[in-house]
């Protein structure tokens, strides 16, 4: 058939078709009865998907080919396209047209109440982890505050500075946080690991709209600045809580910690 003319009767047009629909039609021609006319069609190419129809069946015929046309989609791309401008071309083109814009579609997606409710928990979690962090350094902390308190002030009899004073309570604190905090990487690291085969992030960001099944899987994986920083916040924690304890230890002076018959 020449282009742009119609198909003249028993004339067989090439189509592009799905898997599906190919493997129906077959390789020879097949004679097709449509809302556009009767046709008979040949594959001559097959594709999975395409923009237009992303989660069904299709088979795309060569419109100028058809002896009723009715042209139902125009399908436009470019980086910017201005939705305004097209709403107005379409209003000018008579009653019945309507613009879809794939950002818009896109954009219906966001701010859910599932998602909403996905991120309160995450918060939720983030908090309950970083006050339980809080609670065991502080309570770790105060159980042996006599012990470093007492030794910080022999050390301090002895011609220790209370800068000195203040680097030695960290590093004394420092192999336990990193100890910790690696810990908590491999933790974490391995339940995503464990958990990835049965999350589908793409169910639980876009199960509110339609045709989601048609797209790929977003599986869950490890991000890490998202392990390394809970763990940095650790060791950051523990050493400024060192500090202050050292500080506190400074500001009460040695003769009040060394009294004569002190058990420490």
């Amino acid at each position: 058939v020449a282009k742009g003319a119609a198909a003249s009767k028993g004339a067989v047009l090439p189509v592009i078709a799905s898997p599906s629909v190919a493997a129906e039609l077959g390789d020879g021609p097949r004679e097709l009865s449509t809302p556009a006319g009767d046709l008979t069609v040949r594959v001559a190419g097959v594709v999975p998907r395409t923009a237009a129809v992303p989660d069904s069946d299709f088979l795309i015929v060569d419109a100028a080919s058809l002896t009723r046309k009715q042209t139902t989609t125009l399908l436009v791309t470019g980086a910017s396209p201005d939705a305004k401008a097209l709403r107005a071309a379409a209003r000018q083109a008579g009653e019945g047209f309507s613009v879809r814009l794939r950002s818009e579609e896109r954009a219906a997606y966001v701010d859910t109440p599932l998602q909403k409710g996905a991120w309160a928990i995450y918060a939720a979690a983030i908090a309950a982890g970083a006050g339980y962090a809080l609670i065991a350094v502080l309570l770790s902390l105060l159980r042996t505050a006599p012990e470093r308190t007492a030794l910080l002030s022999r050390l301090r009899t002895m011609g220790l500075t209370s800068r000195q004073g203040r680097r030695l309570l960290g590093l004394e604190s420092l192999p336990q946080a990193l100890l910790a905090a690696f810990g908590g990487v491999l933790v974490g690291w391995a339940t995503i690991a464990l958990l990835a085969p049965g999350v589908d992030l793409l169910g639980l960001a876009l199960s509110a709209g339609p045709g989601s099944t048609a797209l790929d899987t977003a599986p869950l994986r490890a991000d890490p600045w998202s392990l390394t920083l809970p763990a940095l916040g650790v060791v950051v924690l523990t050493a400024a809580v060192a500090a202050v304890q050292a500080w506190w230890a400074g500001r009460r002076g040695p003769i009040n910690e060394l009294r004569s018959g002190d058990p420490r």
